[in-house]
């Protein structure tokens, strides 16, 4: 993957009269600079990655097999796993944070030890495959979030925190949380992962100092959330179509 193209997420193309009127719009302008910035950095540690794009040619057949053992955990439609330990939905991710996720497994930038002997093994052009095949998938979100929640959740979604200097999650992710480039989907996530994702960022999300992470854009938002608040977002994404 050319890393240049990363600068689409730092050029995603937000409604100026809509947002401008918030008052968290200086905050929006802050994490876009943010953005910009840690893309950067990744754009010219790209050499360290050069082997990168010397995709070896791969068969549908391969990547049918391929997908065939994520769908083991991750669910026959990709649509994730609700279980002690809940396995998070890849249908309709975007392509570029699916394959940057897996490099992050990789070079350890990410913590799971599952899922680095799962990426290791895969190399660019495999991946690439995966994500632009897990991107098609479409099939109805699991839920199971309190509906209680979601009144809370939405607003928090739209609108941020202004008190806590938290801006809104749509301001990157998107109106209907489908995300752009390295900006995740969450809509239809699990419930329980977007929970445990957001209460354990620090612990999970940029653990390799010396590889740039657009982890790094999320970690104040994580920190300032409360146990509450991360809940009731997740609520309100878990159902989004």
């Amino acid at each position: 993957m050319c890393p240049f193209k990363s600068l689409q997420v730092a050029e995603r193309t937000i409604d100026l009269n809509r947002w401008r009127a918030r008052p968290w719009a200086a905050k929006i302008a802050g994490l876009q600079a943010a953005a910009l910035t840690v893309i950067l950095a990744i754009v010219f540690a790209a050499p360290a990655r050069a082997e990168d794009g010397k995709r070896g040619p791969v068969s549908q057949q391969g990547i049918e097999a391929k997908l065939g053992y994520c769908k083991d955990c991750h669910g026959p439609s990709a649509q994730g796993y609700r279980g002690y330990f809940p396995i998070p939905r890849l249908a309709g991710q975007q392509p570029q944070y699916l394959e940057n996720q897996l490099r992050a497994f990789i070079e350890h930038r990410r913590t799971n030890n599952i899922m680095f002997n799962v990426a290791h093994a895969l190399n660019p052009a495999m991946i690439a495959g995966l994500a632009e095949n897990f991107r098609r998938l479409n099939p109805p979100p699991i839920g199971g979030g309190p509906r209680g929640l979601v009144a809370k959740g939405k607003n928090i979604f739209e609108n941020g925190v202004p008190d806590a200097n938290i801006a809104a999650c749509a301001a990157c992710h998107g109106p209907d949380a489908t995300g752009t480039g390295e900006i995740p989907r969450l809509a239809g996530q699990l419930y329980p992962y977007v929970i445990k994702e957001l209460t354990n960022w620090g612990k999970e999300r940029g653990q390799n100092p010396a590889q740039p992470d657009t982890s790094a854009i999320m970690s104040p938002v994580a920190h300032s959330l409360s146990k509450p608040q991360i809940e009731a977002v997740a609520a309100f994404v878990s159902d989004l179509r």
